[in-house]
């Protein structure tokens, strides 16, 4: 797999969210993603940023574009150095809530991609990667 190109930005006010469904959304576009492919990347995108603003108190998101056999991917990778989730499992449960968000949760970003990995620790922080394919 060879990562094309990357982008950093910064996850820290309402702002910034608004940077981050833009960039997700022009580079769906330009891999060539049909529009309900661009808009679960980008509301799933919109889920993680807010989570690693409200939760982890701000953090970055990487955005990468991949190639692998002729496929093209798009990885957003967030982290944060907020509070960690003491339990994923139940994190990832559809009835969890821990906060006024979309409604999705965790769980229903991973629904809405193609890959997801989420690691955390209790004290260190979190960090969510999800890919999608074309």
């Amino acid at each position: 797999m060879t990562i094309n190109n990357y982008e950093i930005l910064p996850i820290k006010s309402p702002d910034d969210l608004v940077r981050v469904r833009q960039a997700t959304r022009a580079l769906a576009i330009q891999l060539g993603f049909s529009l309900v492919e661009q808009t679960k990347m980008v509301t799933a995108a919109s889920e993680l940023a807010r989570n690693t603003m409200t939760f982890g108190g701000g953090g970055t998101l990487r955005l990468e574009t991949l190639l692998d056999n002729g496929r093209k991917g798009l990885r957003l990778t967030f982290e944060d150095h907020g509070p960690g989730i003491p339990d994923i499992d139940l994190a990832m449960t559809d009835a969890y809530t821990s906060g006024n968000g979309l409604g999705l949760g965790l769980g229903g970003a991973k629904r809405l991609v193609n890959e997801f990995e989420i690691s955390s620790r209790v004290g260190e922080g979190t960090r969510v990667s999800i890919t999608r394919w074309k």
